[in-house]
């Protein structure tokens, strides 16, 4: 059931990524920023469809902030500081144009709508805190989904088949009537393999207003 177009109507639930798909992400800042502080292979570590345990256990809350930035400024120049590492670490995060958040809004008027996201609680309150001061009503903006599920408070990500199928049981979604999309394939394969809806937005290609429109879900 990969990218197969459905009615907004047959569906019982959408599932939307966060990163890439509504908040735009930069994969490319962080490399580039740990590299001037004198980590140039980074990018082996962390990137967008693969990354080290130490990065998994962040996402799925079993490390915290001060030993996943002692990982990473031991990795650096001797003298790099942790407000360094911070802003190194954060810049992958670039920001949500408020038309997006309008479309959310509309979407969730139209059906119950999740939000899923690999995120850790390092991230999630850097761009909280953006959305607050950029969104002319952050609140509208959230509040249009029924729920939001951060891997770092369910303790699973993506693209774990399990994490899609706990979803859809803690909400009475049937898998097979519920929708998911993200931009990174394996998250998609992982929502297929569990029985969902599966749709892949090629940020190459199209972003999410477009797919929205080829789907035929705006008015």
């Amino acid at each position: 059931m990969m990218n197969q177009k459905v009615s907004l109507d047959d569906l019982e639930g959408v599932i939307l990524d966060f990163g890439g798909v509504l908040y735009d992400i930069d994969y490319d800042a962080p490399p580039k920023a740990f590299a001037a502080l004198g980590d140039p292979s980074f990018a082996s570590l962390y990137h967008q469809s693969s990354q080290t345990a130490w990065f998994d256990d962040l996402e799925t809350g079993n490390l915290g902030r001060e030993e996943f930035y002692s990982h990473l400024i031991a990795r650096c120049t001797t003298g790099t500081n942790l407000d360094q590492i911070h802003e190194a670490w954060c810049c992958i995060l670039t920001g949500m144009p408020c038309e997006r958040a309008e479309l959310v809004m509309k979407l969730g008027a139209r059906t119950r709508l999740f939000l899923l996201s690999n995120t850790n609680a390092i991230h999630a309150k850097v761009f909280e805190a953006d959305l607050r001061s950029t969104l002319p009503d952050s609140d509208a903006f959230w509040g249009a989904f029924e729920q939001v599920h951060y891997s770092h408070d369910l303790g699973m990500k993506k693209p774990d088949p399990e994490t899609f199928l706990h979803v859809c049981s803690r909400h009475d979604l049937t898998p097979a009537k519920t929708l998911f999309l993200d931009d990174s394939m394996q998250h998609v394969k992982g929502a297929d393999v569990a029985g969902l809806h599966a749709h892949h937005l090629d940020l190459s290609r199209e972003n999410v207003t477009d797919w929205l429109t080829r789907m035929g879900w705006l008015d």
